[in-house]
């Protein structure tokens, strides 16, 4: 009897430690190679481990569609005026997948770029969406203007891909729907696919989360203090972190090191332009004002605010908008944007409203219930993603359960092009 108890021990012990030796092969076979979540969020992934995707596509690029006809746009707007998007047709019917970019990034940026030929080499078409918080989406097909309401910003998503579906060509060639987007964007594609379940037009089968906010608001601010603490000698010496940047990122152009200035955090002459860590968050936070810049001077614009431009003054083309740029870029970021532009619009709809209920309701725990019994949502997300606070990992564990996958490390959408999200990513959706 003992020696069948001890043997019963043995094989307890035994499988118990075959477990750990597979959950431990499975972490360490994890190699992303940046550890720390500052070079990860700015170096993304090295092309040497990246997925192998096709170089070229069957795209339609710069596609255009007019959301609002009777809208009038202001004259310094005037190369806004239509929504562009781009798509990806097979020849043969398969099913759509629409991606939603970033925070102020376009339909166009690196990573979407990315993620339109993994899931076209997959076998989807694929329909590419401007963040919401993009001048070009804000000006053509935000019904407010004023960007930054989820739930606004969903409805107006929505609305965009209706207006394409009416007027979309090859509809038979298109089986059904899938949805996904990056940080922001992810964040969106819950509330797009909520949105959906009322209204029923795409009856999405499965919706995708990589690298979402849990609260926009108190991510937003994260970054606004990455810039703010991380400036040497403070925000006072902004102006010189300014010059010291450009001079640094013209200097590695000139020696034919630079990537990509627009979006998708910048470089790859890293160690020659951020010479340290701190460096490091201050640049993040730097190009996460750069788009809330961007998004600020153009709400403002559209609705009129006088906030940075004066009321019912005309900008024309030829205007400079060098000074309001500057202004925009300085101030407290997303909380000055929030309670000086956004609350006051939001507020004049519902006088009811509060500042705290319109913050509350742009987090994903606001529709938690849903999230948590959808079993076609999933969520991808690392535990050092610089944009989450403490206790998030431990949420998304709660809500999502086994449809959350979550990697060591990678920081904020860096680890996005690496070769194991990738395949995660595409067998999310090819899998029943």
């Amino acid at each position: 009897m003992k020696t069948r108890k001890k043997w019963r021990h043995s094989l307890l012990l035994g499988c118990i430690l075959l477990l750990a030796m597979v959950c431990v092969g499975q972490a360490a076979s994890y190699d992303y190679p940046f550890a720390d979540p500052i070079e990860a969020t700015i170096l993304s992934t090295p092309k040497s481990a990246r997925a192998k995707l096709p170089e070229k596509i069957r795209v339609k690029e710069y596609a255009t569609i007019t959301v609002f006809p009777e809208r009038h746009v202001p004259e310094v707007f005037w190369y806004n005026k239509e929504l562009r998007y781009s798509i990806a047709y097979h020849k043969e019917k398969a099913p759509l997948m629409v991606l939603i970019a970033g925070t102020g990034a376009g339909y166009d940026s690196a990573k979407m770029q990315m993620m339109q030929k993994a899931f076209f080499q997959a076998g989807f078409h694929v329909l590419a969406l401007s963040s919401p918080t993009h001048p070009n989406f804000i000006v053509a097909a935000s019904s407010t203007g004023m960007p930054g309401d989820i739930r606004s910003d969903a409805k107006d998503i929505y609305h965009v891909l209706e207006t394409l579906w009416q007027r979309l060509s090859k509809k038979e060639l298109v089986s059904n729907f899938y949805l996904t987007g990056y940080s922001l964007g992810g964040s969106e594609a819950a509330f797009v696919a909520k949105l959906d379940e009322e209204r029923k037009v795409f009856n999405f089968k499965k919706v995708l989360m990589i690298n979402p906010a849990l609260n926009i608001y108190d991510s937003a601010v994260k970054l606004d203090k990455m810039l703010v603490d991380n400036i040497p000698g403070g925000i006072d010496h902004f102006d010189d972190f300014y010059q010291k940047l450009i001079h640094n990122i013209t200097k590695s152009y000139v020696h034919g090191d630079f990537v990509d200035l627009a979006g998708d955090f910048f470089y790859k002459a890293y160690d020659k332009i951020i010479p340290n860590p701190q460096e490091g968050k201050a640049l993040i936070g730097f190009s996460f004002r750069i788009s809330l810049a961007n998004m600020l001077f153009t709400a403002d614009v559209m609705t009129n605010s006088g906030y940075l431009v004066p009321k019912n003054l005309k900008l024309s083309r030829t205007t400079s908008l060098t000074n309001y740029c500057k202004v925009a870029s300085r101030g407290n970021g997303f909380r000055e944007y929030a309670e000086n532009l956004l609350y006051p619009y939001f507020r004049r709809q519902n006088p009811y409203l509060s500042f705290q209920a319109l913050i509350a309701r742009s987090s994903l725990r606001s529709i938690e219930s849903y999230l948590r019994n959808s079993d076609k949502i999933g969520l991808v997300t690392n535990v050092d993603d610089i944009i989450l606070a403490d206790g998030d990992i431990d949420y998304f564990k709660q809500v999502f359960g086994s449809r959350a996958k979550i990697y060591p490390r990678g920081g904020h959408c860096g680890n996005m092009a690496y070769k194991d999200n990738v395949r995660y990513m595409v067998n999310f959706f090819k899998s029943n």
